[in-house]
């Protein structure tokens, strides 16, 4: 599968703050490979709000916890080798499995 990110989107995450869970968000969804469509869908906010918090955007605390325990799961499953999703199927059945919503 080609990337989902574009370079510039990549540098930009990996000059920012790693504490931060926009930042934190960003490098899981990069090393797992997953559109940042299908993750707006996962989380249930839109396009515009995964790019602007991987972009060092502040997330509201009704969104924070969520996006903490996503970026936390997203890591676990990369390191245990589960992903780097290989296709954007994959990568969408993922999230649906993950989430228990389907994925448009």
């Amino acid at each position: 599968m080609s990337r989902c990110y574009s370079d510039d989107l990549i540098k930009i995450v990996k000059d920012s703050d790693p504490n931060k869970a926009g930042t934190a968000l960003a490098l899981a969804c990069i090393n797992g490979n997953l559109p940042a469509i299908y993750v707006s869908v996962a989380l249930r906010v839109t396009r515009m709000s995964i790019h602007s918090w991987f972009r060092g955007r502040p997330i509201r605390e009704k969104n924070r916890q969520l996006v903490e325990v996503f970026t936390d799961l997203v890591e676990s499953d990369t390191a245990k080798g589960i992903l780097p999703a290989k296709t954007k199927a994959e990568a969408k059945k993922y999230l649906e499995e993950m989430t228990g919503r389907k994925i448009p």
